[in-house]
């Protein structure tokens, strides 16, 4: 399995994907930092094991994950948020941060933010 690190905040959406349509728990996990914080609407996992734990249950109950578009990142130095919108419109918004080495990894995800739809606040 390919395990290349993210070179850019931006490439991390796209080994996601394709880790996931791959059942590659391990390598999603690699996306994170060792105490990320991962949240589908409430946080759900905290740390490696948690977030394999999260991932394995979720690639157990689904194994096709469709492309997103992958919006422009923000970056500030070391910092980024990184965006993805599903098909059905949904976001992730994700922290990332630059690594010594230079790769970038998660310290935080937020998964499936629903869109405001239009005229309601």
């Amino acid at each position: 399995m390919n395990r290349d690190p993210a070179r850019n905040p931006e490439d991390l959406a796209r080994l996601f994907n394709a880790r996931a349509n791959a059942g590659d728990v391990e390598g999603l996990v690699a996306l994170y930092e060792p105490e990320a914080v991962l949240a589908a609407g409430a946080v759900v996992a905290t740390g490696h094991a948690e977030i394999a734990a999260f991932y394995a249950d979720l690639l157990a109950r689904r194994s096709h994950f469709p492309p997103v578009e992958e919006l422009a990142p923000i970056r500030n130095g070391r910092l980024a948020l990184t965006f993805a919108r599903s098909q059905n419109g949904t976001l992730s918004v994700e922290a990332a941060r630059q690594q010594e080495d230079g790769t970038w990894l998660w310290a935080v995800d937020q998964l499936k933010i629903r869109p405001i739809e239009a005229g309601r606040d």
